[in-house]
């Protein structure tokens, strides 16, 4: 690939530590919990974690656990494709801010775009629910 894609950055305010939020979603067991747009259940096989989705089985693996917010993830399609998805978690107040980079790929039609855009929004605002949620029953 060669060029500059389109890109949307979305994030979500998440009044819980960033550290917290990190050791969530590095955590494949959650994934359908949080990504709920198409993760319908996961397993772990090794470093990597297998999704059901709506779209067939993929491979979803993270880079390697640091302390710097990093959750960049390669999610490997049916179709064999392989995605980068930038994702960090960054200190807002005290409480987090998550930020997910969409790219537009050449392939990818305006309205497949803004689609995509709609479910890393929604599973953004569940990732948020589900946090927030939790530490809410842990003060109680």
């Amino acid at each position: 690939m060669s060029g500059i894609f389109p890109s949307k950055t979305l994030s979500v305010a998440i009044n819980r530590k960033p550290a917290e939020v990190c050791e969530y979603v590095w955590d494949g067991n959650n994934l359908p919990e949080w990504l709920i747009s198409f993760c319908q259940s996961v397993q772990q096989a090794g470093d990597a974690w297998i999704l059901e989705t709506t779209e067939g089985r993929m491979t979803f693996r993270f880079v390697e656990k640091n302390p710097f917010g990093v959750l960049d993830h390669e999610v490997t399609l049916p179709s064999g494709s392989r995605i980068m998805n930038p994702m960090r978690v960054v200190p807002n107040g005290s409480g987090c801010e998550v930020l997910f980079t969409l790219l537009q790929l050449p392939e990818m039609s305006d309205e497949r775009f803004a689609v995509d855009a709609g479910m890393v929004e929604r599973d953004l605002l569940s990732l948020k629910v589900r946090m927030e949620r939790a530490e809410a029953n842990s003060e109680g």
